[in-house]
């Protein structure tokens, strides 16, 4: 498909990118080392560890998993963990190792937690002594050799890792207690690490580096296997696309997401520091007056996020006091960015909220909007470097431009498969190399693509296809509203109607004044017929709101 787009895209974005620079992962990461060693890469809770940190505690972990624990070639290792320091040592050591990355969230039920070490055949699990009782009430259940646990503050030194540890044990009470027999802890396996001496695995472009799960929002989670090969290309096709606005070895990006899930990790921990920034991780990014204290006390230059994370911190009163000055670059995904959302977050940081797309099966960025973008355009933008987009109909027939269809996606960041499903693997991925990303969409005449929504959450109401999408954009520019989801429910005249779950801003809203509101913005069998109040919508580990178990 020819992209004309990039005839008139003015910002120095190459037509294409070297995917042979790279073996590996590591082979990415040791540049950085070389070029910024002094530099700070991480900083948590006041704490900051350089990149030279990062190099030696990264090569002791993998030192122990490889000489000490003897872990055979290509062995998965889970790490369950929010976003604290020890996170980049344990999954930079990993791949350092030759070994596969299982990201696990840490917030699972034990049935969750055991369905993924088994899914995954995980041998070892690294993980923060918070979360140890979920694992203690199934580690029978699994193929866990190795246990190594860590707490919070195991990396700050003394006396505040002291302080800290003793803190979160003792005063708030945040580690249940659990019984680990033979485990052993981060402190220990990285002293273990300094007796031997690493042998560098040779890897290449087909090697597994992440089983990174899907979030099981349309059935049982599965793997994806993304590869040395994806990860390597996603994160020089995503430079890139943002070399325009920043600078190598210069930058500071608020990592809020977590790390095991793949926006946040891919675009925050691989891309930043692949060009040398300093990555400020946010533990407990729900404590938003919190987050918004950290924001003050450094030199942000960037931030990735999700529609709610961006609407929480604008509703907080302090965030528009910051200083923006410094501000380069807003990249929203995971999600639809609304529209009143963006044109408020423009308002206040004078920067714009640059929406971009992808899956965890695209490692993840498959489209993005230019960087010399202005203003909100509701688009998911243009595809990265080597990246193709097609809209297809259910014939699987390609349509053309302002037409509807299921988006299609080809590059190199698409994933090797689904881990052992091969079934499930050919539905979502044809011969062709095309993914399936059961996303609705229109590519415009310019090249630009709009999400219009996901194909199972559209509703059809008397024949006519509604995107909850579309609704949900409208609604959340009424003053009153916080937070809006738009799902559909049975009704015996239009088989299907528009019901509304809303967040009030203001305590008075009724459901007759959203009901108004709509008329003059949709059409008669768009507008909501049920309306409910709750005091918060479900959400997602990275603050997707959960249309699915709205519905249930």
């Amino acid at each position: 498909m020819t992209q004309p787009w990039l005839a008139n895209y003015q910002s120095g974005v190459p037509h294409t990118v070297n995917l042979e620079k790279f073996s590996s992962i590591p082979e990415v990461f040791a540049q950085s080392l070389a070029k910024y060693r002094d530099r700070d890469a991480f900083i948590n809770m006041g704490k900051s560890i350089t990149y030279g940190d990062l190099d030696r505690l990264s090569i002791q972990f993998a030192t122990y998993l490889q000489q000490t624990l003897k872990l055979p070639t290509g062995s998965r290792v889970a790490v369950m963990m929010p976003n604290v320091l020890q996170y980049p040592v344990a999954i930079f050591g990993i791949l350092r190792a030759g070994y596969v990355v299982v990201n696990v969230n840490p917030l699972y039920t034990p049935r969750e937690l055991e369905h993924q070490l088994n899914d995954s055949g995980a041998e070892a699990i690294l993980i923060l002594a918070n979360f140890a009782h979920t694992l203690e009430a199934i580690i029978q259940n699994t193929q866990i050799k190795h246990t190594i646990v860590t707490e919070l503050g195991d990396l700050f030194g003394f006396p505040k890792k002291l302080l800290v540890n003793s803190v979160v044990r003792y005063i708030k009470k945040l580690v249940p207690t659990y019984t680990l027999p033979g485990h052993t802890t981060l402190s220990s396996a990285l002293e273990k690490g300094q007796d031997n001496t690493l042998k560098e695995p040779q890897l290449n472009h087909q090697d597994i580096a992440f089983l990174q799960y899907t979030g099981g929002t349309t059935g049982v989670a599965k793997g994806a296997m993304l590869t040395h090969g994806n990860i390597v290309a996603n994160m020089q096709q995503a430079h890139a696309w943002i070399s325009p606005v920043v600078t190598d070895g210069k930058e500071m990006i608020v990592t809020a997401l977590p790390l095991y899930h793949i926006f946040s990790l891919t675009a925050n921990c691989m891309v930043f520091t692949k060009i040398g920034a300093t990555n400020l991780l946010i533990t407990n990014p729900r404590d938003i007056p919190d987050f918004v204290k950290t924001l003050e006390k450094y030199p942000v230059t960037c931030l990735t996020g999700v529609n709610t994370l961006f609407n929480a911190l604008l509703n907080n009163s302090d965030f528009a006091k910051l200083d923006f000055s410094k501000w380069k670059l807003a990249l929203g995904g995971g999600m639809a960015v609304q529209h009143a959302v963006a044109d408020k977050w423009k308002k206040i940081t004078h920067i714009p909220l640059v929406e971009a797309y992808g899956l965890t099966e695209t490692s993840p960025a498959a489209m993005m909007n230019p960087m010399n973008t202005t203003e909100f355009n509701g688009m998911i933008g243009l595809p990265i470097p080597l990246t193709t987009g097609e809209i297809r109909d259910d014939a699987g027939q390609v349509l053309p431009a302002g037409e509807r269809g299921e988006l299609f996606i080809r590059g190199p960041q698409v994933m090797k498969g689904y881990w052992n499903r091969p079934e499930d693997t050919a539905q979502i991925l044809g011969e062709d190399g095309f993914l399936a990303t059961g996303d609705i969409a229109i590519m415009k005449p310019s090249g630009f693509f709009q999400i219009v929504d996901r194909k199972k959450d559209m509703i059809l109401v008397s024949g006519f296809n509604v995107y909850p999408n579309e609704i949900e954009d409208v609604v959340a520019n009424h003053p009153g509203i916080l937070e809006v989801a738009c799902i559909g429910i049975a009704d015996d005249k239009t088989g299907e109607a528009v019901k509304l779950v809303v967040v009030k801003k203001d305590p008075q809203l009724t459901s007759e004044e959203i009901i108004e509101f709509c008329r003059g913005q949709l059409t008669n069998y768009k507008i909501p017929r049920v309306i409910e109040f709750r005091d918060s919508l479900p959400k997602s580990n990275v603050g997707k709101i959960l249309r699915r178990e709205l519905r249930n």
